[in-house]
Formats: structure tokens, C-alpha cells, sequence
């Protein structure tokens, strides 16, 4: 019998996209596994920087048009689209 595909995944997943720079003291997601089966994926805590770190403007605009790419970006990660969140706070 093979088991349901969750079984192989990793209880918790932290989510890095590949050319971010690593963060030191939090992570940018994390991907749960849930008992019933499926995975619940939280992202926090992201601002108006770049890949690497940097601000490229002053702008609230610029920066939370950036906030919201990272957003995709982590779930990305996690094979999740805006079309999968259910909350998001400011």
C-alpha cells in the first residue's frame, strides 16, 4: 500500500526562495503539515526590500508593491498562489 504523498513531506517546511538572502533570526515562511492531510503555509513580516536586502525606494507604493511580491514569492515556495490566502493583516 503506498502511503498518501503528505506522508513524504516534512512535518515543517521553512520557506527560502533559492536567490533571497538567508535571514538570520526568523524565517520568511514556514509550511505545516496538517494530520488530515494538505499543508498550512504562514508568511510574516515581509517589507519593501529586495532579494538581497536593499530598498530601491522611499515610497510607501514602491515598498508595498515589493512587500506584496515577496509575499508571492514565499508561497511560491511552497507551491501556493494569492489565490490560496485566506487572511492577510497590515
Amino acid at each position: 500500500m503506498t502511503p498518501p504523498s503528505h506522508a513524504a513531506q516534512p512535518a515543517k517546511q521553512l520557506l527560502q526562495p533559492p536567490a533571497w538572502t538567508r535571514p538570520k533570526g526568523y524565517a520568511n515562511g514556514v509550511s505545516v503539515a496538517l494530520p488530515a492531510g494538505g499543508r498550512q503555509v504562514f508568511v510574516a513580516g515581509q517589507i519593501g526590500w529586495d532579494s538581497g536586502q536593499r530598498f530601491h525606494s522611499d515610497r510607501l507604493a514602491d515598498q508595498a508593491r515589493q512587500a506584496l511580491a515577496n509575499v508571492v514569492a514565499v508561497l511560491a515556495e511552497a507551491g501556493a498562489t494569492p489565490a490560496h490566502i485566506t487572511r492577510m493583516t497590515w
